[in-house]
């Protein structure tokens, strides 16, 4: 990919993909990059290392989303053993961050569930950052939001199958 800073916005870039797509990547890759400095200084505000910041807030994020997570997907989302999963979980629930919850007609499924400790601290940290991306999207139509809601989604599942495949090749020449 080209990085042709001083190229204009119309100048098809090096590699002969459009110059638009080019500067999407680019933004998408210094998304990331922001994104993962939000999290560092959540788990900072939190007094938390950053791995155990990161699974609270997939835990936090599914129980929004109304699909609490269980340990095995939850050490899919956050790339831990499963062992280590269980080692952060004793962890975060010693600390009374996160419960175990067998509240299913299968009592053999566990489920993550946050404390109400843990929605004030991401609260007072994430509310300000979503009254401020949510300022960001106001001007946007709802049909454009969604259009590149799903695009991005289409972009994390080229992404994801991308890794998987990573992972099954060198598990591969690996084994």
């Amino acid at each position: 990919m080209s990085t042709r800073a001083d190229a204009p916005a119309s100048a098809p870039p090096e590699d002969g993909g459009s110059r638009a797509t080019e500067q999407l990547l680019e933004a998408l890759t210094a998304y990331g990059a922001t994104y993962a400095q939000v999290g560092r200084e959540f788990a900072t505000t939190a007094g938390l290392h950053t791995t155990d910041a990161t699974a609270l807030v997939e835990i936090l994020g599914a129980e929004e989303r109304g699909t609490p997570l269980t340990p095995a997907r939850l050490s899919e989302r956050i790339g831990l053993s499963f062992g280590a999963t269980s080692t952060l979980l004793n962890r975060l629930e010693a600390a009374h961050h996160v419960e175990r919850s067998r509240g299913h007609a299968d009592r053999r499924l566990v489920t993550l569930h946050s404390t109400p400790t843990v929605h004030e601290v991401a609260e007072r940290f994430f509310d300000p950052l979503g009254e401020r991306v949510t300022a960001v999207l106001a001007p946007y139509s709802d049909e454009e939001v969604a259009r590149l809601a799903r695009m991005l989604a289409e972009v994390r599942q080229a992404m994801e199958t991308y890794a998987t495949e990573a992972d099954d090749a060198r598990t591969t020449t690996q084994g």
